[in-house]
Formats: structure tokens, C-alpha cells, sequence
């Protein structure tokens, strides 16, 4: 993203260049890939005119002016189709931007299209969708993760520098680790939701994947109306907590090791901790995200049941048997947690741990093997997330490096208001080679 800057600010390269490129590669690539479910060339390209022209005039409107960019196919944007992958949504083009598009757009970004999103974001595999599935970029037998699996897979494969994702459990750092990129959820409600559809209200989050956590951490800021901000090794980090993923979940041995390996170059002490409440963690997040999902999906399972992908129906009925107890009780349980992890974060400047358990499985498979262990995809994809969304805090993905020919992720973690300290642990981690 610096690069671009630079080179658009010389002269080297110009946003209608980019779109170009950009267009090209959808145009060489997406039809095995799945990444984009709209493109809009012309569009495009009027916008990347416009941006090289103000350039040109000396009007800079920060450090997206003439970046294309991808957006999750459950985000309003004016104009254009907006399907949530859902047959319910075929035909729906929306009529306003969002809050964060508009934002976007009034920082000089130049939006190419629409990414696939799992069905109304419902699944953190990817690969449910009436436009089909996202595919991933190493292996495009294997899922993209979900469910913002266009938006990864897009920037993985040179597509666009940078993409908007939305996070309820995991949704952006899931697809960005499986996929090797770049994946940031911000703290809760920082990033306004308006004109995106919902999952979970209390849960979402809107997200963004780029190539590098520099990438992520400049939209970031243009998203969350912040200035532009330092950033980068300069930032000084003592203390990391290491989350023992075992605890979270059966973790593969090598993605274990990687992750750890991976914070060496960050040269803070790192100690194994305990995450706080970590046996009921699960249990929290499905009463509160399947209770929401259901109350927003209610009337369309009752009225058009068929237009559903089957998996995703079925995903909605269980929880519809949630009683309403139980989501109560989530609720007074997540304060408890949020407390609970505001007084570790007291004692560590970041937590760290892999983003998930597994590298990619096989499109379509819903169990799988992690150290000769059978386990459920879904669950496992979602175990080293979720927490972070029910506590509301800004979480980091960052590539690890490779278990075999796949890629794998390291999650960092910190309190709201100290991201810098993760775009921060990022870059060094980075300049480790990973």
C-alpha cells in the first residue's frame, strides 16, 4: 500500500493503471477462483479518471486516492448488486452506500466490485453460496474460509491491494490466514455497520484484508475516520501473552509451532497464559450469534424456506431452538468474560495465538483430521476467533508461514485503543521472514 502510494504520488504507475491491472486479473483469474461476484469496469474506471485527475491538480485525498479495492457482496454500495449469496437477493441493487463505502469513497478509493460472501455470512467455510463458492488461491480444490472468503481470496491472488470483509466470528481473519494474507477486525462498533446486512448485530463487525497488516491497518484508519497515524516496529511492545491453543481446541502440531516460532522477531517476552473462561467460550458465542441470526432470518425461513442453501436452513432452524434463557444468560456471561480479559490485557500488551487450528480443508468437507483427532470443520475454523468477538476486541491475522503447501496464520490480540500495538508486533513479525 505504501509502495502504490508512492508510485502514484510520482507519477510511476496511475489509478486508471491500476484498475487495469486489476480488471485483468479478475479477467485471467476469477473464473477458477470465485473471488468477485459483480465487477464493475466502468465504473471503475470513471473513478480511477477522476482520482488521477485530482493528483493531477493537487487534490490528495489521503492514502487510499486511487487504491481498487473489492467489497464483501453483503455491503451496500450504490448501484450495484448486493446478493448476501443468497437466491433471496438475486435481483436486490442497492440504492445508497454504506457508511464505511462512503467513507472509502471520500478517501479517493476506487471500487472494482462485489466479492462472494458464504450465504447472508452465515459459515466460516466459504464454500455455501448461491454464486458458488470462494475458492483458495494455493489450491482451489481447498476452501477459501469464510465468509468473507472473496475478499481473501481477491487480494491473495493480486486482484485488488485491499478488500472489506465483516467479522462475527472470525468471518475476515479465517479467510485471510487459510489464504495467506492480511486479515484486522477492529474493536466493536469502531467501523459503523450501516448498510451492511446483519449476522449478528452485537457481534458484527465490518473488517478489512490486504497483503501485508500495514495494508490493513492504513484502510483501517480511513474507515474508522482516525488521522493517518504512525505506525510500525517503532512501537514498543513488552509483554505477549501466548494463548495455549490446546486449550481453545485441538491444534495441528506444525500450525502450533509456526505461530510461536513466528513471534521471535518481535524480541518481547513471551509467557503461556490461561485464557479466562475459555471451556464456555464456545458455548457463549453460539447462543448469542445463533439467537441474533435466527431473529433476522425469521420471516424469510418461515415465508421462503427453499430459497435457502440447505446447510445454512438447517444452520438456522438449530438455532431457532436456542431458548431464550440461554441467550440471556450469554449475554450476562459475555460481560463477565469482557471484564475477565480487560484484567489480563492489564497485565500483557498482546495476546497471540494461531488464527486457526487447520489449514484449509477440501471444498465441501464438514469433518476432518487435525493430529489424527476427527473434528468438525466448522468448529474448528471458529474455536481460536470467536472469543475475540464476544469480548469485542481488535484482533489481528498475519501469515505464519507454510504447513506443507498451504499457508497458516498468527492471531494477535489487544485491548481497544491500542491497535497501533498490533500493526506494531505485525511488521516485525513480518521482517521475521514469515
Amino acid at each position: 500500500m505504501a509502495d502504490l502510494g508512492r508510485a502514484l504520488r510520482t507519477g510511476t504507475v496511475t489509478a486508471v493503471g491500476l484498475v487495469k491491472g486489476a480488471l485483468a486479473s479478475i479477467s485471467d483469474l476469477d473464473a477458477d477462483l470465485g473471488a468477485f461476484v459483480t465487477v464493475a469496469a466502468e465504473r471503475a474506471l470513471a473513478a480511477a479518471l477522476q482520482a488521477d485527475a485530482e493528483l493531477a491538480a493537487g487534490v490528495d485525498r489521503g492514502p487510499l486516492h486511487g487504491i481498487p479495492m473489492g467489497i464483501k457482496d453483503i455491503i451496500e454500495v450504490e448501484g450495484l448488486r448486493a446478493t448476501m449469496g443468497s437466491a433471496h437477493y438475486a435481483d436486490h441493487v442497492s440504492t445508497v452506500d454504506a457508511e464505511c463505502v462512503r467513507r472509502l469513497r471520500a478517501g479517493g478509493a476506487v471500487i472494482v466490485g462485489k466479492t462472494t460472501t458464504h450465504e447472508f455470512a452465515y459459515g466460516p467455510t466459504g464454500d455455501r453460496s448461491a454464486n458458488g463458492p470462494s475458492r483458495n488461491p494455493y489450491d482451489p480444490t481447498r476452501m477459501s474460509g469464510g465468509s468473507s472468503g472473496g475478499s481473501a481470496v481477491a487480494v491473495a491472488a493480486g486482484m485488488v491491494p485491499v478488500a472489506l470483509g465483516t467479522d462475527t466470528g472470525g468471518s475476515v481473519r479465517i479467510p485471510a490466514a487459510l489464504c495467506g494474507v492480511a486479515g484486522f477486525k477492529p474493536a466493536h462498533g469502531v467501523i459503523p455497520a450501516d448498510g451492511v446486512f446483519p449476522l449478528a448485530p452485537t457481534l458484527d463487525d465490518v473488517g478489512v484484508l490486504a497483503r501485508t497488516a500495514d495494508g490493513c491497518r492504513v484502510a483501517y484508519r480511513v474507515l474508522a475516520d482516525l488521522p493517518a497515524g504512525p505506525g510500525g516496529p517503532g512501537v514498543d511492545v513488552r509483554r505477549i501473552g501466548w494463548v495455549r491453543p490446546g486449550a481453545l481446541f485441538e491444534t495441528d502440531h506444525d500450525i502450533e509451532r509456526l505461530t510461536r516460532a513466528a513471534l521471535s522477531p518481535v524480541g518481547a517476552e513471551v509467557e503461556e497464559v490461561e485464557l479466562p473462561g475459555a471451556a464456555g467460550m464456545s458455548e457463549t458465542y453460539s447462543a448469542i450469534q445463533g439467537s441474533e441470526a435466527y431473529e433476522v432470518h425469521a420471516d424469510r425461513v418461515a415465508a421462503d424456506a427453499a430459497l435457502f442453501d440447505p446447510e445454512v436452513l438447517e444452520r438456522l432452524r438449530l438455532a431457532a431452538e436456542t431458548a431464550g434463557w440461554r441467550y440471556v444468560r450469554a449475554l450476562r456471561d459475555r460481560g463477565r468474560l469482557q471484564n475477565e480479559m480487560s484484567a489480563l490485557l492489564s497485565r500483557y500488551d498482546v495476546l497471540a495465538l494461531p488464527t486457526t487450528p487447520l489449514v484449509a480443508p477440501p471444498l465441501g468437507a464438514r469433518t476432518t483430521e487435525i493430529n489424527g483427532t476427527a473434528v468438525g470443520v466448522r468448529p474448528a475454523m471458529l474455536s481460536m476467533t470467536s472469543p475475540w468477538n464476544v469480548c469485542g476486541l481488535p484482533a489481528l491475522s498475519v501469515p505464519a508461514g507454510m504447513v506443507g503447501s498451504l499457508p497458516t496464520g498468527l492471531q494477535l490480540i489487544t485491548g481497544p485503543g491500542r491497535e497501533d500495538l498490533l500493526f506494531g508486533v505485525a511488521e516485525k513479525v513480518g521482517a521475521g521472514g514469515h
